[in-house]
């Protein structure tokens, strides 16, 4: 498997789950993947929610994507460091491709829209056929 792979598949499977830190304590919840491309796996959220502080606070995460097919399906773990990105040519884009996000008021110019991405990092698929067998990471 490759980065290529890993991109087709977060981009195929948008509903991830991202985990942060917290002090001691770990935080997992759902979201909605926004893209990849050879730059990294993007996601977009707003400055008010608890995990964008949690991330500010410590930037390391890590990413579970699941595509649901057959009995336990197959995964794509991301582990990387978060790096935000204050760019108004992809603020235009997210808010092109997710129109949605304008009902809550944010423009390419509001500081609360949040853009950020893993740039580098580590990865690697998981499926019940390989459940017992060494993990094949994949560096990015």
């Amino acid at each position: 498997m490759t980065i290529q792979d890993c991109i087709k598949f977060t981009n195929e499977n948008p509903i991830c789950y991202l985990a942060t830190v917290e002090g001691d304590q770990p935080h997992v919840r759902a979201l909605g993947f926004w893209f990849a491309d050879e730059t990294g796996f993007y996601f977009q959220t707003g400055a008010s929610k608890e995990f964008y502080h949690h991330l500010k606070n410590n930037p390391k995460t890590e990413v579970c994507f699941h595509k649901n097919e057959k009995m336990t399906g197959s995964m794509l773990r991301i582990a990387g460091k978060v790096e935000f990105l204050n760019d108004i040519k992809l603020k235009e884009k997210v808010l092109e491709d997710r129109p949605f996000i304008k009902n809550f008021g944010f423009t390419a110019q509001s500081p609360e829209l949040i853009i950020f991405r893993i740039p580098h990092g580590q990865a690697h698929f998981w499926v019940m056929e390989n459940n017992f067998k060494p993990k094949q990471i994949i560096e990015f």
